[in-house]
């Protein structure tokens, strides 16, 4: 077997993680990521039929059958993934319909996986059901989006449309807009219900007073999109309570529209 630490997937999440946390969004232990994993790719690394122990994960997701996951820690704090890996990460395989997480690798001290976990495997399937590229899945707790949902109503598209006319690239980068949650309580079921629930219609899914979850294909594509959101954000708490002079304009988002082949959200743009 190769060494499980040289691995393209175990590399890129320890560089996130570590720029998660230096981009300050995820504080003490704040935050989580869950990466699906290539079967084929991961045998190369590890022998998926050694199973260390069996965790209960309270819900269901027959979808998601045998299928591998990479996973942060509860309690753990991104800063120190660099330092240990195998502490903080865990490589988890879903059985028994999802009700049963089997632990292949990591969390070493006793850990478990985040306490999101439920949240981040709805999410998973409903990605899945809209791009069955989609791998990833992001929660985090930037200051510039966090700020906004005390200033700004929490309408969706009043809220998408903010953060389309802070920068350029915004409509670029997510034409599928930005849907929001109130706020409700965290790592329940019934959170991941609703967040997944508004994953099918977006990439990007604020959680108010709280942070926020985005999901990709890869790694940099999901931290990208919280990145480019998190700058609109934070143009728009340095500007809201001045008079806007100028703006992008609804004819201008169209421009970017045709511009760059993307579709803004159906109804979103005048």
């Amino acid at each position: 077997m190769k060494d499980i630490l040289t691995a393209p997937f175990m590399v890129e999440m320890i560089r996130t993680t570590e720029n998660m946390y230096a981009h300050g969004w995820d504080e003490r232990n704040g935050g989580n990521i869950s990466l699906r994993l290539d079967t084929a790719e991961l045998g190369e690394y590890l022998d998926t039929g050694a199973v260390l122990r069996e965790l209960p994960t309270g819900f269901a997701a027959p979808e998601l059958e045998d299928a591998y996951f990479l996973v942060t820690g509860t309690g753990k704090y991104f800063k120190n993934v660099r330092y240990a890996p195998e502490v903080n990460l865990g490589i988890v395989r879903l059985t028994e319909g999802g009700a049963v997480a089997q632990l292949l690798w990591g969390f070493t001290d006793g850990g478990a996986f985040t306490s999101e976990f439920p949240a981040h495997m709805m999410s998973h399937v409903a990605r899945l059901s809209i791009d069955p590229h989609s791998r990833v899945v992001m929660h985090c707790h930037p200051a510039n989006l966090l700020a906004m949902t005390y200033v700004h109503t929490l309408d969706e598209r009043e809220f998408t449309r903010t953060l389309w006319q802070m920068c350029t690239e915004c409509i670029v980068v997510f034409p599928d807009g930005v849907n929001v949650l109130p706020w409700m309580l965290c790592g329940t079921n019934e959170i991941g219900e609703a967040t997944a629930e508004k994953m099918r219609t977006s990439r990007l899914v604020v959680w108010s007073q709280h942070g926020i979850y985005g999901a990709g294909r890869d790694l940099d594509e999901t931290f990208g999109l919280i990145e480019t959101a998190e700058k609109a954000a934070e143009i728009y708490m340095k500007i809201a309570h001045l008079p806007r002079v100028n703006t992008i304009t609804d004819a201008q988002l169209h421009l970017l529209e045709k511009r760059f082949g993307v579709q803004a959200r159906a109804g979103y743009l005048d």
